[in-house]
């Protein structure tokens, strides 16, 4: 009797004595989720963190975040795309070349504007101002010079097209065959361009881009102030400095 009383009580405590062992098992599982689930809360915090410092801002708008893709590591780079143009990295490649070489066109358009002009004013030269330019007498008619600098142009960006798909595929002379290019980055090719032999570093490209751009804001204010006052940049700097009262901006387009 006393022996099935003793079975009995045990059978009876038993499921307490098994109970510690569910909460155990449960705890340890409870105990793992809490640990994947602490571990991936640390994961997101430290990969956000990640993305906060990595997040550059852009320098030409103070408290802008720049877009993901400019991360300043090509020249002239200040994080300045509002419309997400050059998302996409072949258009990216693209706009890069493509301001380069506006810039350089810019900075030739520019001198070709001041220097003639300069020139002409300290009588060394006679040559007509830029806006006149087209009503000279020339060996052929505008016409005719017109699209023949379109087919000219029209050769010369294809190829250069052609180089920024399969950089140096067109380092070639197409006539003179023996005659070619070093092999070099695309928008710097070197060689016959680059007469004074400097090294294009980063520096140098940051520069060229800032004058490049520069350029591009004088030759559209030289255009402008030749509309608003019929004449060119040296003209309208020696009206200024004789008389900067009544030869301005504000003095120019109030008579407009």
């Amino acid at each position: 009797m006393a022996t099935f009383t003793t079975q009995a009580f045990a059978s009876i405590l038993s499921p307490c004595v098994s109970k510690p062992m569910f909460l155990n098992a449960s705890s340890t599982k409870l105990n793992r989720n809490v640990s994947v689930s602490f571990t991936q809360k640390k994961t997101t915090r430290s990969y956000a963190s990640s993305s906060k410092v990595q997040t550059r801002e852009a320098e030409w708008l103070p408290g802008l975040d720049s877009p993901e893709y400019l991360t300043g590591s090509l020249p002239g780079d200040n994080g300045f795309d509002p419309l997400g143009l050059a998302e996409e990295p072949q258009r990216l490649n693209w706009f890069v070349q493509g301001e380069l070489v506006n810039g350089r066109w810019a900075m030739l358009g520019v001198a070709g504007m001041l220097l003639p002009q300069i020139l002409t004013k300290l009588g060394l030269f006679n040559i007509p101002e830029w806006f006149d330019a087209g009503k000279e007498q020339y060996f052929a008619s505008s016409a005719t010079l017109l699209a023949v600098e379109f087919l000219l142009f029209n050769y010369v960006e294809i190829r250069r097209w052609q180089d920024i798909k399969n950089p140096g595929s067109v380092n070639q002379d197409p006539i003179f065959k023996q005659y070619s290019l070093p092999p070099n980055e695309v928008g710097y090719p070197g060689g016959v361009f680059n007469p004074l032999n400097l090294e294009p570093t980063y520096e140098i490209k940051e520069k060229e881009i800032a004058n490049g751009r520069l350029a591009m804001l004088a030759f559209l204010g030289n255009v402008t102030q030749h509309n608003v006052t019929g004449k060119g940049p040296f003209e309208n700097v020696s009206d200024f400095i004789a008389d900067p009262l009544h030869n301005n901006i504000f003095q120019n387009l109030s008579g407009h």
